[in-house]
């Protein structure tokens, strides 16, 4: 930059004052030159091909550019939808930093004029000179300036996130189901006692004729019911991550989300929502080492739903771990820490000490279930797998325990091993008397009043050795074989005989002489399902055919399956369906169950299931 004055004197300024010059820099980065505005309108010419109304034009030619190649059936829309606005998002970066350069120009100029005329004798004139190279420079630095402000600040693109809200994930389902229930002649409604019901309630007196709480075994039942589910998982920092999802239900039921219209008072009313999971997670070395606190999916790997109803969640703390050995062979292993129950801090009321005769609060009863699994798992085809394990689970103080002697009279009465019945069944364990009643008048000498709980008449210390073989030389559709086998090894038949159970007893030829126990501790299920293996898009499907078999003490019935002969243990039968998926992540199922009982009382129930699925 030079100065001349009116003596025709002419002299150097610094260059760096001459700032000022970015104000007449070329057009805006990012931008092309535009026409001048005419200064009236043109007439039309007719040899001028008039633009086609299909699709507004855009001022940017990429934008043109890709609505002319929708309209040849070059891109499919979401395709362009996608480039649309990657070009608005750039277009929007340029005119932000080309404002932001002229905003800083103008300002540099104003503060380079300000010093030079404070330097400079009054009428001194000023006529700008930077060379181009480093106006190029200039412009460069200060595009770069803009474009990390806009990085950090999220405005680069306006339809995007903060960098918080892009770790938070929400994911959901929905599922509306038609459920039809078909009891079959020759069921024992008497047979079929609801030992949950009494045990979550006020206890039950086996003098009365009354048979007490049970489950329909006779009558044809049709419901609708619906299922929803909403998720988060935000991804923390340093390998954590965070997760919370609310469900619907009928009550606090471990393996069922299902809402019956109708129910819970009916009449349109309301229906509640329950915390289903909720949990801190920590991975390492990429997800070879998964550490799990709170309430999350079942860590051990099921084949089938055998032992895990695959709705179930799990309270306590876990630890999962695999290693690809070499390429295609991944062995891995689990173990947690889970507890079934804590005994209340008020649990019960005061009960007078034997000896001192002072106030005492019943002994506390805490259920655990302690598990581990190994297994491996073997690729030996792009599309092709097997994966086998097998788990041991120990479940703690589920056993229900024999009472001291104790008077009952009423069903307020209390005795010192009510807390050892289990919180939650559903049908199929075998029970047996909790309470040690002492004979005396108030009870009629032992004809009247007896108030009784139920308790589990076996251990639960079962080994699971579950299996899939995955066949995929048709791919996408794929052949899957799974089976699952389970043995109660805990089980001991002459203990749970001696106990006098209440359940799975076998015929007498004496009408008032209960029969032996039949139970048992072993099942299996083996199933074959061919299709795809996960319905996503239109048209996807599979089938699928299988059996199952368990018997009444293999497992805890609370954490079985809740759908197959209407949830819990002692069933055997068979099982088919298949599903089809009606458009992306919507799909409609078909299932039919046939089950049977194993031992005591005759019961048998077919169930039609007709699903309409969506996630999102």
């Amino acid at each position: 930059m030079f100065e001349m004055n009116p003596n025709r004197r002419w002299r150097a300024i610094p260059l760096a004052v001459s700032l000022c010059a970015l104000t007449c820099a070329a057009p805006a980065l990012g931008q092309t030159a535009a026409d001048p505005t005419p200064t009236r309108a043109k007439k039309s010419d007719p040899k001028r091909p008039s633009v086609s109304q299909a699709k507004p034009t855009s001022p940017n030619a990429m934008i043109n550019l890709v609505n002319i190649m929708v309209e040849q059936g070059m891109l499919k829309e979401g395709q362009a939808q996608a480039l649309i606005k990657q070009a608005e998002d750039d277009a929007y970066i340029s005119r932000q930093a080309a404002k932001d350069a002229t905003a800083k120009a103008d300002e540099a100029a104003k503060a380079a004029s300000t010093a030079a005329a404070a330097t400079n004798p009054p009428g001194t004139r000023h006529v700008s000179y930077v060379p181009e190279i480093v106006k190029r420079q200039l412009r460069e630095e200060i595009r770069q300036e803009v474009m990390a402000k806009a990085k950090k600040e999220n405005w680069a693109s306006p339809g995007a996130y903060p960098e918080w809200a892009q770790r938070i994930r929400f994911y959901g389902d929905l599922r509306a189901r038609y459920q039809a229930s078909y009891f079959p002649t020759g069921n024992d409604q008497a047979g079929a006692a609801n030992f949950n019901a009494v045990n979550t309630g006020a206890p039950y007196d086996i003098t009365s004729p009354y048979y007490g709480p049970t489950y329909d075994a006779t009558q044809d039942r049709n419901q609708f019911r619906f299922r929803g589910r909403l998720g988060m998982e935000a991804d923390l920092f340093n390998g954590f991550t965070a997760g919370l999802r609310i469900a619907t239900g009928e009550n606090n039921s471990p393996v069922s989300t299902n809402q019956t219209f109708g129910n819970n008072g009916g009449n349109f009313s309301k229906y509640a929502l329950w915390l289903d999971r909720g949990y801190l997670k920590y991975q390492t070395f990429g997800d070879d080492l998964v550490l799990s606190a709170g309430r999350f999916d079942n860590p051990f790997w099921s084949a089938t739903d055998l032992v895990w109803y695959k709705e179930l969640g799990f309270d306590g703390f876990a630890v999962q771990a695999k290693h690809e050995v070499f390429e295609g062979f991944t062995p891995f292993a689990v173990a947690g820490a889970f507890p079934i129950y804590n005994t209340d801090f008020n649990a019960g009321i005061n009960l007078a000490d034997p000896v001192t005769g002072a106030p005492t609060k019943l002994a506390s009863h805490d259920k655990w279930l302690f598990g581990g699994q190994a297994g491996f798992a073997s690729k030996f085809s792009p599309q092709s797998a097997f994966r086998l394990a097998a788990a041991y689970y120990d479940f703690t103080n589920v056993q229900g325990q024999l009472s001291s002697p104790c008077f009952v009279i009423s069903a307020s009465d209390v005795c010192n091993t009510d807390l050892t019945r289990p919180s939650f069944a559903q049908k199929g364990n075998t029970y047996f008397p909790l309470r040690s009643i002492i004979s005396s008048a108030g009870n009629g000498f032992g004809t009247t009043n007896l108030y009784q709980y139920f308790g589990l008449a076996s251990q639960f210390r079962p080994v699971v050795a579950s299996g899939q073989l995955d066949l995929g030389h048709f791919h996408p559709v794929h052949i899957v074989l799974d089976g699952e086998y389970v043995w109660n090894t805990a089980f001991d038949r002459q203990a749970i005989a001696a106990a006098n159970p209440w359940n799975n007893r076998g015929p007498s030829s004496d009408p008032a002489v209960s029969g032996p126990f039949n139970g048992g501790n072993q099942g299996w299920l083996g199933r074959v399902t061919v299709g795809h293996r996960e319905i996503k898009h239109l048209w996807d499907w599979n089938v699928h055919a299988g059996y199952k078999y368990l018997e009444s003490d293999a497992t805890l019935d609370a954490f079985a399956d809740s759908d197959f002969g209407l949830g819990g243990t002692n069933l055997k039968g068979y099982f088919l369906g298949g599903s089809l998926g009606l458009s992306e992540n919507v799909w409609t199922s078909l299932r039919w169950m046939s089950a049977t009982n194993i031992a005591g009382n005759p019961y048998a129930v077919d169930i039609l299931q007709v699903d309409l699925n969506a996630r999102f």
